[in-house]
């Protein structure tokens, strides 16, 4: 494995800068009860008058306490395009370095990638979806700073091996950002058991999809102390409201919810899969590690917008590398895989 030091990744400007130290940055005791009047707040109490937490104390112990990290290895973000956003503004100078995705894949990685005018180099996938390893590492230069999977793959579905993920690891001398948003709804267990063995390993999470919390826009990244030291720097002092944070804790509190949810999702993919292979319009299936699947069909804008016209919403991929007719379908309630099914059959 290729020795790693963060301290050669960081801009130099990063290096540098002092960053913004909030009023609650300074003033953290909340045992005591105290007059603020060091944030420009309105004292009169609405019950949302007062700035939330800028560190998530609470919420950032009680995901420790959950996945075995440490609280110093927890970045939380405005949703999980703010953190990997982050991510990029600390360690990709813009106009002189350059990342790597791997095609078919979650499109916001090239789109903060030309935002922050960071050269964005596609790798395919294989066939089956998995990494191209060596292609990936023949495509890296010395200024290759991060290569992002996803795993499981979004919109192809499927976890990425073990062996793909370790052979990047310990072959690429960068930053390797794992997305696993949908990883509560795999069989597979989390990278973050391995963080502390690898030090150039950073894994983004979400509250959006197996928690049911969308609407509140709350992303996480865990990775070493060092890294999330650098994106605290430049992070926004505020970036998660009071909201959010309680209606968090509240979810994560509550450890059936997860268990149960991920359990239903999984007897209704299978259903769904089931039923799907029946149809002749359908010529392929690919193995789902997610709350969708992907499937190919004789001609995907028809079947769209024949679902359209009947009020149901799928992804048409077809636009995508390896996706050619293909429809990625989000798994619904047992009523709404009922009308979805009862639909196309009447296609």
């Amino acid at each position: 494995m290729k020795t790693f030091n963060i301290n050669s990744f960081i801009r130099s400007n990063i290096k540098s800068m002092k960053p913004y130290s909030s009023a609650r940055d300074e003033f953290q005791d909340f045992e005591r009860e105290m007059i603020f009047l060091d944030a420009n707040e309105n004292p009169f109490n609405t019950g949302l008058n007062r700035y939330p937490d800028p560190q998530q104390k609470k919420l950032k112990e009680l995901l420790a306490k959950q996945k075995n990290v440490k609280t110093s290895q927890i970045l939380i973000g405005n949703g999980s395009d703010e953190v990997l956003d982050l991510v990029f503004r600390a360690f990709c100078e813009p106009n002189s370095d350059n990342v790597i995705s791997l095609p078919p894949t979650y499109g916001m990685y090239s789109v903060l990638a030309n935002l922050n005018a960071i050269e964005n180099r596609e790798v395919l996938l294989t066939n089956d979806f998995q990494p191209n390893t060596q292609q990936i590492l023949e495509t890296v230069d010395n200024n290759t700073k991060i290569i992002f999977l996803c795993s499981p793959n979004n919109p192809t579905g499927n976890c990425f091996t073990d062996e793909n993920i370790t052979f990047l690891l310990e072959n690429f001398d960068g930053l390797v950002v794992l997305d696993e948003a949908y990883i509560d709804f795999a069989e597979r267990i989390s990278w973050l058991q391995k963080l502390n063995k690898y030090p150039n390993l950073i894994i983004s999470q979400t509250l959006s999809k197996a928690y049911g919390l969308a609407g509140l826009r709350v992303g996480l990244l865990y990775a070493s102390e060092e890294i999330i030291q650098v994106l605290n720097k430049i992070k926004p002092p505020y970036n998660i409201n009071t909201l959010s944070q309680e209606k968090a804790i509240s979810i994560l509190q509550n450890k059936d919810i997860l268990k149960s949810i991920s359990t239903l999702f999984t007897e209704e993919k299978n259903k769904l899969i089931q039923q799907l292979l029946k149809f002749e319009f359908v010529k392929e299936i690919y193995p789902s590690d997610a709350n969708f699947i992907l499937i190919k069909v004789d001609e995907a804008k028809k079947r769209h917008q024949e679902l359209v016209t009947k009020n149901i919403v799928v992804r048409d991929r077809s636009n995508q590398p390896l996706c050619e007719n293909c429809l990625r379908i989000s798994i619904g309630t047992p009523e709404e895989n009922k009308i979805v099914l009862e639909t196309l059959m009447n296609l």
